[in-house]
């Protein structure tokens, strides 16, 4: 499979009736397949479900070069041409749900609906703690931004490794290395708002009510722009609500394609 002009391996996986509705899942950032299976294993009797670990999550190794969402929509229109599917409905989770809705407001393909659990991909309002970071990390790299080129490389590079820049940066950004970490990057700061008008076909947005990742705020915003949506806290859950209530879940999404 290509994935930003370079070849990578993807681990997918299929369960179900052969000829079940066909189920696209995508798990969110730093998650996997696996942590979908509670999710999968209550679909799997109606559904054809095809799962997938995006590059560096899961089964799926690290790839050569970080990458944003051109690269994640690489990754979904090659597992679809794969599957030779061009009918099918997608839940998602968190970035997943992020990246299917950049998907469907691109794609031409038949989507029956979307079901995304704690979608990302709408800016959040900002503590104060925030914001100090932000611009304390701004204050550090100004010395280095006027420094000519090759110098501003090594200084850029050497303040990126420094202990007050880990510090300054989220637990998931200091977490990461490399590849890893420039891909976060570009993900957190890629924002869907924009495409959300063209995103025509049936959306449901759930959130955990305990949810401290995804503001309930985010989610009425979505579903303000989307043309065709509706929204539903999933009682007792957090972000996880597929891990949390499996049941509710799948029970929502399979009313989706019954109704």
């Amino acid at each position: 499979m290509m994935m930003d002009g370079e070849p990578v391996v993807v681990r997918l996986s299929v369960s179900g009736p052969e000829d079940g509705a066909p189920l696209l899942v995508m798990h969110g950032w730093g998650s996997s397949t696996l942590l979908m299976r509670p999710m999968i294993d209550r679909l799997s009797d109606t559904f054809r479900v095809a799962a997938f670990d995006f590059p560096g999550h899961g089964e799926s190794p690290v790839p050569k070069k970080g990458y944003g969402m051109a690269g994640h929509l690489d990754i979904v229109h090659g597992v679809l041409a794969h599957l030779g599917w061009s009918s099918y409905a997608i839940a998602g989770h968190s970035n997943g749900g992020r990246v299917a809705l950049a998907h469907a407001a691109k794609s031409s393909d038949d989507i029956q609906f979307l079901a995304l659990i704690a979608p990302s991909g709408i800016r959040r309002h900002r503590s104060l703690s925030y914001y100090i970071r932000s611009w304390s990390a701004r204050i550090l790299k100004a010395p280095f931004v006027l420094l000519p080129g090759p110098l501003q490389a090594l200084g850029l590079d050497w303040l990126r490794h420094s202990l007050v820049w880990k510090l300054l940066g989220s637990s998931d950004y200091r977490s990461l290395h490399g590849v890893m970490r420039e891909t976060f990057v570009q993900t957190v700061n890629h924002y869907v708002d924009n495409v959300l008008p063209d995103v025509k076909v049936s959306v449901l947005l759930l959130r955990g009510e305990r949810d401290e990742a995804i503001t309930n705020e985010q989610i009425e915003r979505m579903n303000y722009l989307l043309p065709n949506a509706g929204a539903y806290e999933v009682p007792g859950a957090g972000h996880y609500a597929h891990i949390d209530r499996p049941d509710v879940v799948a029970t929502a999404i399979r009313s989706l394609h019954t109704g």
